[in-house]
């Protein structure tokens, strides 16, 4: 057995699960700040049509690249298990297979980005100073949208490969690259909103370039290993497609439930609709932390299916649920501590402020209730064992529907909150319903 196999059969330690968490939940952290930091350069600029521009630009790339996230999930978990196997060539496969579907579906793309402009202005109507700056916007970075997907998967494989550091290199240059670019091209050159969004297509080129040498120079990445015969033949890239449509299913449903949660709070009126926004970022940056756990709970699964390692798995899942209970109680605690001030960040205004701390107990709930389906998203999608994590969030959103038909006209939005909460639990619970059979799974494996 190679040095490598033992020390994956071993499992690691809580120092390890930690010290492979924390650069993961950084990682996490940086990756919508592309967007964000279009919006606040452009934010300084004279005109206010820039800035809805710039932010209806900004949705509509989020709401494309969220829906094909999927890429760097199951890149990560299909680079895991190779690594967990020591199968060098199916650490290429890993790699090029997923490489090859984010090329053509950034190239579709860009080849229909006339009608996804249309349609999208369409649904949202901005008047037509917005509509024309959301245009120049959208077809600047639109040309990013191969080497976005391209990311994804080059991210996805390091991940899965544990070359956390060069991740995390990788994410953070982009970004400061992005920040420094959007403020010369829009202040020093005066370019205006094509500034920002010219500034963040050569932060994605940027970091295809980093992603490509850090890949390059990776030990598992060996080009004796390259055998394009056979790779992808259908029943190799099966597997693959598979994780990828269940967990497209999963984002489609996730993109349900907050669509369905935005327009129910819209129809409470302008205030109640931005105390809920308010909320909902306190519970993404919550997510962050959870979502950290889950990659490194995502790569310590995937390593043991690769390596057919039982121990390993106990020990992955005994470490999601020790760090996910303590996350969640220290996210919680801070929440109950420090709840005034943090909805203070994100407005002035006293009113918006006073309802969203009528509503934020519901935000004391959402730690433990939702963390571990956020935690164990991960183990199965690093076994790639994605079927409960899709069966998981149907049940989920149709019980938010549900709940939505009966407890928002009885109880306003405490209902919605209440939906929301539920659709949380319901993440968890039907989730972790699974978890005894990911062993017995992992042995006919």
């Amino acid at each position: 057995m190679s040095r490598l196999s033992t020390a994956i059969h071993k499992g690691p330690s809580h120092k390890e699960y930690l010290l492979l968490s924390l650069p993961l939940i950084v990682s996490t952290i940086t990756t919508p700040l592309l967007g964000l930091v279009d919006t606040a350069v452009v934010g300084h600029l004279f005109d206010p049509a820039y800035l809805g521009g710039t932010a209806i630009g900004t949705l509509i790339f989020n709401t494309m690249y969220w829906l094909f996230g999927f890429l760097r999930v199951s890149t990560s978990g299909f680079a895991a298990q190779a690594r967990g196997g020591n199968d060098l060539q199916e650490g290429v496969a890993a790699l090029l297979r997923p490489l090859m579907i984010a090329l053509v579906i950034g190239l579709i793309f860009v080849a229909l980005q006339i009608p996804i402009l249309q349609a999208s202005l369409l649904l949202m109507q901005p008047d037509a100073d917005i509509a024309h700056w959301a245009g120049v916007y959208f077809h600047i970075r639109i040309w990013g949208a191969p080497l976005t997907l391209l990311n994804y998967v080059l991210i996805g494989w390091l991940m899965g490969m544990s070359h956390i550091r060069q991740t995390l290199i990788t994410q953070i240059s982009m970004n400061v690259v992005n920040m420094l670019l959007a403020i010369w091209f829009t202040q020093g050159l005066g370019w205006g909103v094509a500034g920002v969004a010219a500034a963040t297509l050569f932060a994605e080129a940027l970091a295809l370039v980093a992603g490509l040498y850090f890949v390059w120079r990776s030990p598992y990445m060996d080009r004796q290993a390259i055998r394009l015969k056979g790779m992808f033949a259908w029943n190799q890239l099966q597997p693959m497609f598979r994780a990828n449509s269940d967990l497209l299913v999963r984002t489609i449903c996730l993109l349900t439930m907050f669509n369905i949660f935005t327009a129910r709070s819209t129809s409470f009126g302008p205030e109640v609709l931005a105390a809920n926004s308010i909320l909902l970022q306190i519970h993404y940056m919550m997510a962050y932390f959870f979502d950290g756990l889950a990659n490194a709970s995502s790569i310590y699964a995937g390593q043991a299916r690769g390596a057919r390692s039982g121990l390993l798995l106990r020990r992955s899942l005994t470490l999601s649920w020790i760090w996910t209970t303590v996350t969640a109680i220290l996210l919680t605690l801070i929440y109950l501590i420090g709840r005034e001030q943090l909805v203070a960040l994100f407005t002035d205004n006293g009113a918006v402020v006073n309802i969203a701390l009528q509503y934020n107990a519901w935000l004391l709930l959402f730690p433990l209730t939702t963390g571990f389906g956020l935690v164990f998203y991960g183990i199965f999608t690093g076994t790639t064992m994605t079927a409960p994590v899709r069966n998981s969030m149907l049940l989920s959103v149709i019980l938010f529907i549900i709940g939505c038909l009966v407890l928002v006209p009885m109880y306003g939005n405490h209902g919605l909150w209440a939906c929301f909460i539920l659709f949380g639990i319901g993440r968890s619970v039907f989730l972790l319903l699974y978890v005894p059979g990911l062993e017995k799974r992992l042995a006919v494996d």
